[in-house]
């Protein structure tokens, strides 16, 4: 299974920390947060990783070349314009051909188990997705789950909403009659839910999103206080 990552976006609400410095390469517990996906990924078996450019991008492939320091190959798909998170992934599909393949936000950090991801998709799915429990700025949450593991619009049921994790198993199929251009991910998923095509995994473990200089500080603050200290 090849995986992912998507580090293409300009950062703007980690600035002034991100003026000069990609997202992916802020560091936590003096490591780059994509340094933390990746060798993950490399840990489940993953050998191929395509990664998703824009905002400082040659920073990023100075920084990790072509992956072989970490015995993983990384390729890159550069885009001249940001083209939000689905229009990155649909940009990236011939990397991938056929194959449902491993879609992680370069952005979050969790001691979430990688593992669970090489199971891939079930035979009526085109896509499952990770959920965590609602942080205080999602609180209203993205999706609900019905007693099958479906995922259904938020509000639909009388079931909880939970927040997406940024983490991914997809088919390039999900991704048939959207544009060669700016679309988001959101947008995938709204079209795919209706259709009963998506699935998601629930994770009650540790995961924070690191969009703000203050959500960035916390997690830098508990780190020490993480059992094991796992990556």
């Amino acid at each position: 299974m090849k995986a992912m990552i998507l580090a293409a976006g300009l950062g703007k609400r980690l600035r002034p920390l991100t003026l000069k410095t990609p997202k992916a390469l802020i560091e936590i517990n003096q490591k780059a947060l994509i340094l933390y996906h990746l060798e993950k990924l490399k840990s489940i078996g993953v050998e191929e990783v395509v990664i998703n450019l824009h905002y400082h991008g040659e920073m990023i492939k100075s920084f990790l070349g072509d992956g072989t320091f970490l015995g993983i190959q990384i390729l890159y798909s550069e885009e001249s314009e940001v083209l939000e998170t689905g229009g990155g992934i649909k940009k990236a599909l011939p990397f991938f051909g056929a194959e449902p393949f491993i879609c992680v936000n370069a952005d979050v950090y969790t001691d979430f188990d990688f593992e669970a991801l090489k199971r891939g998709l079930d035979r009526n799915s085109l896509g499952n997705l990770v959920l965590v429990e609602n942080p205080a700025h999602n609180s209203a949450g993205d999706f609900s789950l019905d007693f099958e593991g479906k995922l259904l619009l938020p509000g639909s049921t009388r079931s909880l909403n939970f927040t997406f994790a940024g983490i991914s198993v997809l088919s390039p199929q999900l991704f048939r009659g959207f544009p060669d251009s700016k679309f988001r991910l959101v947008d995938v998923f709204l079209n795919a839910i209706p259709l009963g095509l998506l699935t998601g995994l629930k994770y009650d473990g540790r995961w924070y999103d690191v969009g703000t200089p203050e959500r960035l500080n916390k997690l830098r603050q508990e780190f020490g206080n993480l059992p094991g200290k796992k990556n």
